[in-house]
């Protein structure tokens, strides 16, 4: 098991190469919860991630021979920046398994860190899939296997984030109460829970999780790592299917609170913490601000840090957080509603459906001479969310056979 000393012993090592992000006192949101709230920013990492932490000091800890074969790993995105940022700088050959569905921002920063030492291979629609080719790969051809968070040296790496978090925190004269950190494998946690619950006891570690990949929460239930049948990607640099075998044990017994933050109020959080703070955060990195509103009355006048944990957001995602967002609000909604096929159906809809202040977002719709009604999409974004008991009513009225997707996931999926 991790000890706070080979925590120490990473960081020394660490401190020349990682930049110390700073611990920040936000004014925004600590009014907003009136509680003492900190931001640790890893998404100002080189890599704009904490991964890098962990890549560099496991693959420094490689013998010499190790290193001349080259490196393997498996990433949704952070850790390969980490892995090809030191293959880089150590001069080596990595070899990087992604998911087909990595976002193309995270796929061309892995090309700019490792420039010509990387190979990057894109197989599998998730991590979990896109691990398994990387480990085969690696025992066929006698590479060393980079492991994102189930190894003790990157959980090392990882724990150097709450080294670096006390120790400014100390500086500050701050006692902290609760660290939200993410969980994706549990890498970060686990290194965090090593060194905080043996030199700062006291200090609670909250666990937070995706709602659409709870695979902590799942280990936790059933008394060891378990694979989650289906995983949302949307929060991808947290997506993880199985957790660490060794991840699961060192926080199972420490950290007693895990949350699972709905991906809506992720969107919500991004879009917050852009417009409010400035800061640029992935779906993953902005998970531990959201996870402040899910337990809001219990950290009312304490001091509270939360790990931004990545800043590696894909500017062509934004369409996607927006609308999630929307949604999670109850601002915006999507309805099949059946439309009279003749002139002026629509012009009715809008004067007799809408509100003043509503807007139709989305509109398909197919006439077909041959029948009295057909079947239309209809996106709508309400002003006010409190409006949507009268909405539906009046939709009722206008088509007492309407389809509602909210919570019709495979039909949401299929059309909007």
């Amino acid at each position: 098991m991790i000890s706070a000393k080979e925590v120490e012993d990473a960081y020394d090592l660490l401190k020349a190469v990682v930049t110390k992000t700073p611990l920040q006192l936000d004014p925004y949101l600590s009014n907003k919860y009136q509680a003492n709230i900190y931001l640790k920013e890893e998404n100002l990492q080189k890599v704009r991630s904490f991964k890098l932490r962990g890549a560099y000091y496991s693959i420094s800890k490689l013998s010499d021979e190790q290193r001349s074969k080259g490196v393997v790993c498996a990433s949704a995105g952070n850790h390969a920046q980490g892995v090809a940022f030191a293959a880089n700088q150590l001069n080596i050959s990595a070899t990087i398994f992604m998911p087909v569905t990595t976002p193309n921002q995270k796929i061309s920063q892995v090309k700019f860190f490792g420039e010509s030492h990387v190979k990057i291979r894109l197989i599998g629609d998730t991590f979990d899939e896109s691990a398994r080719a990387a480990k085969a790969f690696s025992q066929d051809n006698d590479k060393p296997f980079i492991d994102p968070f189930d190894d003790e040296n990157v959980i090392a790496g990882q724990g150097t984030v709450a080294l670096e978090i006390f120790a400014q925190a100390k500086k500050q004269g701050i006692s902290l109460d609760k660290i939200f950190v993410q969980i994706g494998g549990g890498g970060l946690i686990a290194g965090i829970t090593a060194y905080s619950k043996e030199r700062y006891p006291k200090t609670e570690i909250i666990g937070v999780e995706a709602k659409g990949a709870t695979s902590m929460k799942a280990a936790y239930s059933a008394g060891q790592p378990v694979t989650l049948e289906h995983i949302d990607k949307f929060a991808d640099g947290i997506a993880v299917a199985t957790v660490g075998q060794k991840t699961y044990q060192l926080i199972n017994d420490k950290v007693k609170q895990l949350l699972a933050v709905d991906e809506g109020l992720i969107s919500q959080t991004i879009l917050e913490l852009y417009s409010k703070l400035g800061i640029v955060a992935e779906p993953a990195g902005a998970t531990s601000v959201a996870a402040l509103e899910l337990i809001k009355d219990e950290i009312k006048g304490k001091n509270i840090v939360c790990i931004i944990s990545g800043g590696n957001n894909d500017i062509s995602r934004m369409q996607e957080i927006e609308e999630r967002a929307l949604v999670y609000e109850g601002l915006k909604h999507y309805f099949v509603i059946n439309f009279p096929q003749r002139p002026g159906a629509l012009r009715t809809f809008v004067s007799d459906i809408l509100g003043p202040n509503d807007d139709i977002t989305r509109f398909e719709y197919i006439k077909r001479a041959d029948k009295g009604k057909g079947p239309c999409l209809v996106g709508i974004l309400l002003s006010d969310a409190s409006d949507y008991d009268s909405l539906i009513n009046r939709i009722e009225r206008f088509d007492n056979r309407y389809v509602n997707l909210h919570g019709n996931d495979s039909l949401y999926e299929l059309l909007v």
